[in-house]
């Protein structure tokens, strides 16, 4: 599993990115042992995942759109949905795949079923290389590094080029669709960076909860932890000082064999704790379930990570309202906060710190990305967060990276190939942020210019805005879809008058 390939503390740093985009899988361990105390119960969306239906197609596609000695091909997987469609001018709403199963990131993109009848748009989630189905070297892909050589964000974004203009030329009355790019989280960061690099090919995107930013010294490092830990101070008093509090107990707890063995039986786990390095992975565990936690804190019973309810945050403060409790009463209430995120059905036989949400991704794939140019620094102090004191070691990641891939990161890569903040000259791209979302601390919530829209909820968590409508939604989110429709219907007029035009604005 991915889980051990590197230490835990650049498993975390690499993790938490990964886990913002993964589904609704149980990933406990189905062994004999009494089910854990219910915690509640999720009410279905199967309604919603009836409404969604789509023809499945595969492409051709160049392994290296960049060089010429590699000539050979694979097969893209992309998925299309055009019961809305008016073709001869209708829209072409382009998911551009993060790095996971093309199918999971189309059912759980609601927002662009949501519209599809509103624009006449046809509906096309293309598949990122390397993931999914679609591996250009099939079984080997993974192999090694030469192998693993084409798996860039550039190659990525040069395939989604491809397949539009594909479309286009060969998809009867798709010639004058305007494409739209649409994405969220990495998968986000490619609809602006498509936007940015193939501006004839796509008129506009919207890239909710995408963290372009959160790159060497663009933003302060330990961003990301002070907005997890903002959540949980917000949602109950005492909430995060008692997971603050929790790294010093567990520390106390697994520094004896009877210490690891009660925190084993206490939090139901798995596996035992044995040594040291499983209590270090423990804390890991921990700090990925919190981290989770914030991204998913949707007002609504959801799916998505875990089977949650509503404002699940606020759930798991009602146990943590004692930080000054003794360490074993006080763990105790924190396993009962994790228990909230890992059993809220109350069928979880045992809690597995070997995972934290699902295998629908591939790790491996987000892994080498990160060792190689999505290399995105964190850090915590445990003084403005409730995270232990972590330092960004940069030089320990890359030995960990060469280590395990035999390829060193390149930390100043993703900037110089995307312009990191010096993006004023681009225009049609909307930036939404959920003010829950950690990630929001490496996205763009500052004005740069008319065309370039910032979108801020308030009430939002991670890429709130392309989830399914729903009755629990807060208004700021509403209002949100609204305008970002608003600003679409916009290009898309734009682009139908002035074909060709590169320079769509608002007015």
């Amino acid at each position: 599993m991915a889980s051990s390939i590197f230490t835990s503390v650049t498993r975390l740093a690499v993790f938490i990115f990964i886990t913002s985009l993964v589904s609704c899988l149980q990933v406990i361990s189905a062994i004999n042992a009494p089910n854990l105390p219910r915690q509640g119960v999720v009410s279905s969306d199967q309604i919603l995942r009836n409404l969604i239906d789509y023809k499945t197609y595969y492409f051709d596609q160049k392994i290296d759109h960049f060089g010429f000695a590699e000539d050979s091909t694979f097969k893209q997987r992309y998925l299309l949905a055009d019961q809305h469609w008016r073709k001869d001018g209708g829209p072409i709403l382009f998911y551009t795949g993060n790095e996971g199963d093309i199918a999971w990131f189309c059912n759980n993109t609601g927002f662009m079923w949501d519209v599809a009848e509103e624009l006449g748009a046809l509906l096309v989630f293309a598949e990122h290389r390397y993931y999914g189905d679609s591996l250009p070297f099939g079984e080997q892909s993974y192999s090694d590094a030469k192998h693993l050589n084409f798996l860039t964000s550039e190659q990525a974004l040069a395939d989604f080029a491809v397949l539009a203009e594909h479309l286009k030329l060969n998809l009867p009355g798709a010639k004058h669709s305007p494409v739209i790019a649409i994405g969220g989280s990495y998968g986000g960061m490619l609809a602006a960076w498509f936007r940015m690099k193939y501006p004839h090919v796509v008129v506009g995107a919207l890239a909710s909860s995408a963290p372009i930013w959160q790159f060497k010294d663009l933003v302060p490092c330990d961003v990301f932890y002070k907005i997890v830990t903002d959540d949980f101070s917000e949602s109950g008093k005492g909430c995060s000082e008692s997971i603050r509090r929790s790294w010093k107990a567990v520390d106390n707890l697994t520094s004896t064999d009877g210490g690891l063995q009660w925190l084993s039986e206490a939090f139901h786990l798995c596996s035992p704790l044995k040594s040291k390095e499983d209590a270090l992975f423990f804390k890991s565990w921990l700090s990925e379930t919190w981290v989770n936690l914030a991204m998913v804190d949707y007002p609504y019973e959801a799916n998505f990570l875990q089977p949650l309810p509503a404002w699940p945050i606020q759930v798991v403060c009602k146990f943590l309202r004692e930080p000054s409790l003794p360490d074993k009463d006080l763990l105790q209430n924190i396993f009962q906060a994790v228990n909230v995120y890992y059993n809220h059905t109350g069928n979880t036989q045992c809690l597995n710190t070997s995972q934290t949400a699902t295998g629908n991704l591939g790790y491996i794939g987000w892994y080498y990305q990160a060792c190689t140019e999505m290399v995105m620094p964190m850090c915590s102090n445990g003084v403005s967060d409730m995270f232990e004191p972590q330092q960004w070691d940069f030089k320990a990641f890359s030995d960990d990276c060469s280590q395990q891939f035999g390829v060193r990161p390149r930390a100043d890569w993703a900037t110089t190939a995307y312009g990191g903040k010096n993006i004023s000259s681009h225009s049609n791209i909307i930036f939404s942020n959920g003010g829950l979302d950690p990630w929001s601390g490496g996205g763009v919530n500052v004005h740069i210019s008319d065309s370039l829209v910032t979108i801020v909820i308030p009430e939002g968590a991670h890429h709130l805005d392309l989830r399914f409508n729903n009755p629990s939604d807060p208004q700021s989110v509403l209002k949100a879809r609204a305008l970002e429709v608003q600003y679409m219907k916009q290009w898309i007029k734009e682009a139908t008058l002035n074909p060709g035009s590169q320079s769509n604005k608002i007015v």
